[in-house]
């Protein structure tokens, strides 16, 4: 059906091959086509593949307006509802069916139908199958983001399924949400018009898609790449109705070929994927995955990089972070770009300024998610399990939902916090909610089942990657932190990290680096199991662990890759947020009983009297009873520096009794591929034991540099177990004997050339101990992420007055 050829004007191009167009023609082709113009003409020379594609221009939207007479129609319903005649629903459906008993002028019909074929001779197919995408002209702007708002139709095919999806992308300019944005935007509606980009689709049914984004969505780290992949087509990533994978990549260290810098991979639960449809009205459906689909990766390690270099180059390109979609064909395994536009969030904010949450008392966890901003919210929990039901949600409530799509976003933007069942951190409520700036916890599968509607919860995205929900309304605390406002200091200021998750937090600090880097945490969090019982599986002989130990390796052929993998994944996070500056990890330094509470650790830990002063750190290394786990640590290590091109990471060895000792760690390592000096590696030493300081002159020949752990010095010097309750009171590393050593350890470092820095809890707990610290002119201290801000300004005045006291 076609309206007469003369509503067209003259010389006016109503469709245009993608290659065609670029960022320019926003105004003609709109924000999302554009982009994709803009990939095609300027980017595919950088390796970056874009499907074939056409588009509809603004000029052929409003020819079809003209051509129909809808603007009036458009106009008096919106005028109904601006006067309380009619409610939204009512208003958008109206509009909607105007143009859906509208009629494409005939030589824009021709237009788009010539395109099409031409596209089918393109790729060699009689009917190519295509995606049909809506692209608003004042979508994808710095100022406004548009996305989700209009409609897209997938697996269309033949010239009479491509009008009709037009047609429909015309009218879902008008959905309830597009109105709704528009109007709190304050765009004219009549002002944006439509551009319908027409693209070949990529055999991603049988393949994997995902979206992905060249800034960190959480915290605003600007040197990663954050990409989500399921199975697939991607609109079940877009809508969030499943967990996909996530994988994160450091930018700076893609530009050299010998590195592959992946510094995660999250297998997510992916329980359904989008396919074609055979037979009956419907193109697309939605099936269960199977169990090896569920378990395993999407992307290999190779094609997580390519795309990461290629969201690079799409960044650098456009000078500023982006969102971007990508495929997977099944058929060719070829990788495509599908689309790009801005990122609207996390660009916005201040890179000096950032502001804290710390929850002061922490209650029962009664859901778990992925963390969504990183904020604390607190209030009735609202569950809606359904949209027919969304006007029942109470304003100022935490939304409890199963997923969220745009038409919620009204009620999301009301809500003290947001937490789904569904979806991964790329989901349409982790968009939305970081766009509204409204804490969320998403994807934690049951929420909707166990929290009971007006139950008081706490959400709290401010613990790292987890987003927790808490029973009860939790006090907690709020701190804003300009970073501009902070004094310098002569000493350098690191940060001690322990958890993966939590290194992003924190890269806003001005921090020197970090001075402790903690294994046991990824080791007990993330790994789970004794290394040991992943060397020698077949001595764990309780069969339930045996099972976890199955579980957790699946995806693994060997048990012992799989503790190599996930440390050095680890380690290299921790590392990337401050990259080059140093990095000093310490090797494990586990206790008998906390390994023994490993997954299989029973099986090969021996019972101790005194674990603290037992077999732990170095002594464990080149033992027959451990040193096969190490070679694992060593790997994970040679890993981290050699093939993902951290080489800022120096390795650290915790409680070296002996110097004997010391060379026996140091000939360990060695046979392991970790030499002191190969590739600028630096070893360096935990000085925790009055013998490391006695004899500080003798492990400076062997060592790079000392980090006195003050922790268990005190222990040691005073004969204080650091976890006796009854002896709490004479725990306290200000004691002379204490800072006498510290002081001794601090001289002789400089004495033998070497630097010297501390990384025990004293300086964040006791100001008076950093300025103790500084008068001896320590060369570092590294302090707990959350006491950085106050002691700074301790470290910079105690550094003011040694000078006048020099």
């Amino acid at each position: 059906m076609s309206a007469p050829a003369e509503a067209v004007p003259a010389n006016v191009v109503n469709v245009t091959w993608i290659e065609d167009t670029g960022i320019a023609d926003i105004p003609s082709v709109g924000g999302k086509n554009a982009s994709l113009g803009e990939l095609s003409r300027s980017l595919q020379s950088s390796g970056v593949r874009v499907p074939e594609a056409f588009a509809t221009t603004a000029a052929a939207y409003r020819s079809f307006l003209a051509a129909n007479d809808l603007e009036p129609g458009i106009r008096k319903h919106m005028e109904d509802h601006r006067a309380g005649r009619a409610t939204l629903r009512q208003v958008g459906a109206a509009i909607r069916e105007l143009f859906l008993q509208a009629s494409f002028p005939e030589t824009i019909a021709a237009d788009i139908q010539e395109h099409y074929l031409d596209l089918c001779r393109r790729t060699g197919q009689a009917q190519v199958p295509v995606a049909v995408r809506s692209s608003a002209t004042a979508e994808d702007l710095p100022d406004a983001s548009f996305a989700g708002q209009q409609e897209t139709f997938l697996n269309v095919a033949g010239e009479r399924g491509v009008l009709d999806a037009c047609r429909r992308c015309y009218a879902s300019l008008f959905t309830d949400r597009a109105i709704s944005y528009r109007e709190m935007k304050g765009y004219d509606h009549m002002d944006v018009a439509l551009s319908v980009g027409v693209q070949r689709m990529v055999r991603s049914d049988v393949g994997a898609s995902g979206v992905m984004f060249s800034i960190d969505t959480e915290s605003g780290f600007p040197d990663v790449v954050v990409i989500s992949a399921a199975w697939g087509l991607g609109e079940t990533v877009v809508q969030g109705t499943i967990n996909p994978d996530k994988y994160q990549v450091f930018k700076p260290l893609l530009a050299d070929p010998q590195f592959s810098p992946v510094i995660e991979r999250a297998v997510g639960a992916k329980e359904r994927k989008m396919v074609y449809s055979q037979g009956g009205d419907a193109r697309t459906r939605t099936v269960d995955t199977s169990e090896r689909e569920r378990r395993s990766l999407v992307l290999s390690d190779p094609e997580i990089v390519l795309l990461a270099r290629w969201a690079a180059a799409v960044e650098k390109h456009y000078g500023r972070p982006m969102d971007m979609e990508w495929a997977k064909d099944g058929v060719t395994g070829e990788l495509f770009m599908v689309q790009a536009r801005p990122e609207t969030v996390q660009a916005r904010r201040s890179t000096s300024t950032f502001r804290t949450y710390h929850l002061l008392h922490p209650g029962p966890v009664l859901a778990t998610g992925a963390a969504i901003g990183d904020a604390i919210a607190k209030g009735a929990a609202c569950v809606i399990r359904d949209a027919k039901d969304i006007e029942s949600f109470v304003d100022g409530s935490v939304l409890v939902t199963r997923m969220t799509d745009p038409d919620w976003v009204p009620v999301m933007k009301r809500a003290a916090g947001i937490i789904t069942d569904h979806g991964g951190t790329t989901s349409h409520a982790a968009i939305v909610s970081r766009e509204l700036g409204v804490p969320a916890v998403v994807g934690t599968r049951n929420a909707t089942e166990i929290l009971s509607d007006g139950g008081p919860v706490t959400l709290s995205c401010a613990e790292g990657e987890e987003g927790r929900v808490y029973e009860g309304l939790l006090d907690y605390s709020v701190e804003d932190v300009d970073m501009a406002a902070l004094p310098a200091t002569r000493t350098d200021v690191m940060i001690n990290i322990a958890s993966p998750a939590a290194a992003f937090k924190w890269w806003r600090l001005p921090a020197a680096g970090v001075g402790l880097a903690r294994m046991e945490f990824i080791i007990n969090s993330l790994i789970r199991v004794h290394p040991m019982a992943l060397v020698h599986p077949e001595k764990v002989a309780d069969p339930q662990e045996a099972d976890l130990i199955r579980q957790l390796t699946s995806g693994y052929d060997d048990p012992q890759e799989y503790f190599v993998d996930v440390l050095a994944t680890g380690i290299a996070k921790i590392a990337a947020p401050f990259h080059p500056k140093p990095v000093i990890v310490r090797l494990s330094d586990f206790k008998s009983n906390e390994y023994s509470h490993l997954v299989g650790g029973r099986f090969f830990e021996r019972p101790e009297e005194n674990p603290m002063i037992g077999f732990r750190g170095a002594s464990r290394y080149y033992s027959s009873h451990y040193r096969e786990a190490f070679a694992l640590e060593c790997r994970a290590l040679k890993r981290v520096r050699e093939q993902a091109g951290f080489r800022n990471v120096i390795v650290m060895v915790p409680f070296c009794r002996t110097v004997r000792e010391a060379d026996q760690v140091i000939e360990a390592m060695a046979e392991h591929g970790l030499v002191r000096g190969a590739d600028g590696l630096q070893l360096y030493m935990m000085c925790e034991i009055p013998s490391n300081v006695v004899l500080a002159d003798e492990f400076a020949k062997r060592f790079d540099g000392f980090s006195i752990g003050s922790n268990d010095l005190t222990q040691l010097v005073l004969g204080v177990d650091r976890d006796s309750e009854e002896l709490a009171g004479l725990f306290d590393e200000r004691d002379p004997a204490v800072t006498g050593l510290i002081a001794e350890a601090i001289s002789k470092a400089h004495a033998a050339g070497i630097k010297i820095g501390i990384c025990g809890q004293g300086p964040s707990n006791h100001p008076e101990l950093a300025e103790f610290l500084v008068r001896q002119g320590i060369d570092s201290i590294s302090l707990n992420p959350d006491t950085y801000v106050k002691t700074i300004p301790v470290i910079s005045a105690a550094e003011a007055a040694a000078g006048k006291a020099s």
